[in-house]
């Protein structure tokens, strides 16, 4: 029997060895790559938090403590250890599994997810909820730097630190430019530096320093900007510092051991925590390796080969392809053509505009309310901009369209896939 076969539930993970742990990771990639290429779906986002989601099911107590997946498309490996196993070749199937999380679906999914970026709000909402309950189980968000573009992200960090409550928000860091400071050295300190009994440490010798009379204010602002200075130094740490959290990382997201470790750590922490890991998307699978923005949400395809499994040559081109080489064309004849998109350069067919136009393509990142209100103030000032996002990520910019677009009939194109990167209407 293989390991995976043992696991209905996080109870029965707990019962493994940490040495055991790496061997089911690879299990579990085998199951995620085999299913994906049938059926389609998310394959590099899960295949890069396959030990993440693993250690933190092993150390936290599930459903219980809840775990908030940002987005959701890389909870593959989350729904094969919390009893979906059986059910896992159904993914995104009629009937079958979504491919996200969804709190109908099982006990185990916190809050049901598909916008980016609402993961560390609805943390903290439920961290709250918790803590009028008079409930100590611990909330878990789990973002990847993609998401934190969104002003969503900060509005709930914001928060999050003015308040202090108990939260744990991991930044699953998969080399989308959040940090470069990734080392030994980084890593050891972070296990060092969230130990319990360090943290008291700290915080007694911090009080120590506050009570010397008349200098003490001034000794512990000293010592405190030293030690952020020298945190600083290796780790990238000081922007949610700001933001009144205890930083820690950035720490490898493949090494079990380190991460437990960690974990271990930081659930004793009674405050706003963010742990920085490090991934990479498509880990185990090298062509996912290779091109993970292929292989984000890729359809069928051969495993052997990682070639997509194609149709016949008489099918006709996708309207996604017909809406970017249409134009990509147009541009070359009006310059006050503008294309605009929120982090889907290649699901929206813009790639092609963005290597003719590059001057004239932007990307703000998964920020589509501004990119509706930037779109408009081009529009202002004579430009003719086409904003292309997919419908169901237009929803979060109803507002910009009706007051920053419409009141004043600014000539802004919208162009909106009806499901996720069929057809635009324009």
């Amino acid at each position: 029997m293989s390991l995976i076969e043992k696991i209905n539930s996080p109870a029965d993970l707990k019962r493994l060895s940490p040495s055991e742990l790496p061997a089911l990771a690879a299990e579990i990639r085998e199951i995620i790559v085999d299913v994906v290429s049938k059926n389609g779906g998310h394959l590099a986002p899960s295949l890069g938090v396959v030990e993440l989601t693993i250690a933190l099911h092993y150390v936290f107590n599930t459903p219980e403590d809840k775990i908030i997946w940002d987005v959701g498309h890389q909870a593959y490996t989350h729904k094969l250890l919390t009893g979906r196993r059986e059910q896992f070749h159904t993914l995104r199937k009629h009937r079958g599994i979504s491919g996200f999380t969804r709190m109908s679906e099982s006990p185990y999914d916190a809050f049901t997810v598909g916008h980016s970026s609402t993961s560390i709000s609805s943390a903290l909402g439920i961290s709250c909820a918790k803590r009028l309950k008079k409930e100590a189980s611990k909330v878990i968000a789990v973002i990847g730097d993609g998401s934190m573009t969104a002003g969503l992200a900060y509005e709930g960090l914001n928060q999050a630190g003015d308040i202090h409550k108990d939260l744990i928000v991991i930044l699953n860091d998969n080399d989308m430019s959040i940090a470069p400071n990734v080392g030994a050295l980084s890593s050891f300190l972070s296990r060092t530096f969230s130990a319990k009994k360090i943290q008291g440490l700290r915080k007694d010798f911090g009080e120590f320093l506050k009570s010397l009379p008349r200098i003490g204010d001034d000794i512990y602002q000293f010592a405190k900007r030293s030690e952020e200075s020298f945190m600083t130094f290796v780790t990238p740490g000081m922007l949610f510092e700001a933001f009144n959290f205890e930083y820690f990382g950035p720490i490898n997201g493949h090494n079990m051991t380190h991460l437990i470790s960690i974990l271990d750590n930081i659930k004793v922490l009674d405050e706003p925590v963010l742990l920085h890991v490090t991934t990479k998307k498509g880990k185990g699978y090298t062509y996912a390796e290779n091109n993970p923005v292929h292989f984000h949400g890729v359809g069928c395809f051969d495993v052997g080969t990682g070639e997509c499994v194609t149709q016949s040559a008489s099918v006709p081109p996708t309207y996604t392809k017909v809406f970017g080489e249409t134009l990509a064309s147009l541009a070359e004849k009006d310059e006050k053509i503008i294309a605009v998109t929120a982090a889907m350069p290649e699901g929206t067919g813009l790639m092609k505009f963005a290597e003719a136009w590059p001057d004239r393509f932007f990307d703000v990142g998964i920020a589509e309310q501004h990119a509706v209100t930037f779109a408009a103030g081009l529009a202002a000032e004579g430009f003719r901009p086409v904003v292309a996002i997919y419908s169901t990520f237009l929803q979060r910019a109803y507002d910009q369209i009706l007051h920053d677009v419409c009141i004043e009939n600014l000539p802004v194109v919208f162009a909106h896939s009806l499901t996720w990167g069929s057809k635009f209407l324009i």
